[in-house]
This record gives structure tokens, C-alpha cells and sequence, in this order.
């Protein structure tokens, strides 16, 4: 059983920055795959980046240069640090991990971006 929880996100201007963490319980951190991923009212839940086990990343087009997820296997951590938010950044933000046939997301963490 993994359980993953989000944390990090508010309120911020256009322009701004926020950092979202996602702690994971278990064991199996340091072997699995961790990514983000964002939901806005009325679109598809849409993947923003992705870290491999060993470091690799990708992004999402729209993010690219702005985003960046990093991993902290002592803590159990995944981070997501965003700089240069825009509006239509304003979205749900969730983490997820796949490990033994089962998907297992986060409650989700909300991010605001005013203009």
C-alpha cells in the first residue's frame, strides 16, 4: 500500500512561484516513478512532469523552462517547483505512482494563479 500526500500549493500571482511536495509512505519510493499531474474545472486531468527512479525527467510542452520536479529518496519526497506561474497554470495539482499493477494518486493540492 502506498500513500501518497500533496502539500504546497495557494494563492499566487501571475508571475509568481510555489513549491508542491508530495510524501509517500512505503518502502518502495526509491524504486518507483513518480510524476505530477494537473486537473482544471472542465478539462482533462493532463500530465505536467514525470522523475524515473533514476532521475530522468520530461515535462509537459507548456511547462517546460518553468517546472521543475526533483526527487528526495532520503525523505520519500517528490517536489514540483514552478516559477513564472501563469493563470492558466490554476488547476488541481496531483501526484501519482504506479507499483504492482495498481495507480495510486494523491488527494490533490490546489494551485491559483491570479492575473
Amino acid at each position: 500500500q502506498v500513500r501518497l500526500v500533496e502539500s504546497g500549493g495557494g494563492l499566487v500571482q501571475a508571475g509568481g512561484s510555489l513549491r508542491l511536495s508530495c510524501a509517500a509512505s512505503g518502502s518502495i519510493f526509491r524504486a518507483v516513478a513518480m510524476g505530477w499531474y494537473r486537473q482544471a474545472p472542465g478539462k482533462q486531468r493532463e500530465l505536467v512532469a514525470q522523475i524515473t527512479n533514476g532521475g530522468s525527467t520530461n515535462y509537459a510542452d507548456s511547462v517546460k523552462g518553468r517546472f521543475t520536479i526533483s526527487r528526495d529518496n532520503a525523505k520519500n519526497t517528490v517536489y514540483l517547483q514552478m516559477n513564472s506561474l501563469k493563470p492558466e497554470d490554476t488547476a488541481l495539482y496531483y501526484c501519482r505512482t504506479f507499483w504492482s499493477s495498481t495507480d495510486y494518486w494523491g488527494q490533490g493540492t490546489q494551485v491559483t494563479v491570479s492575473s
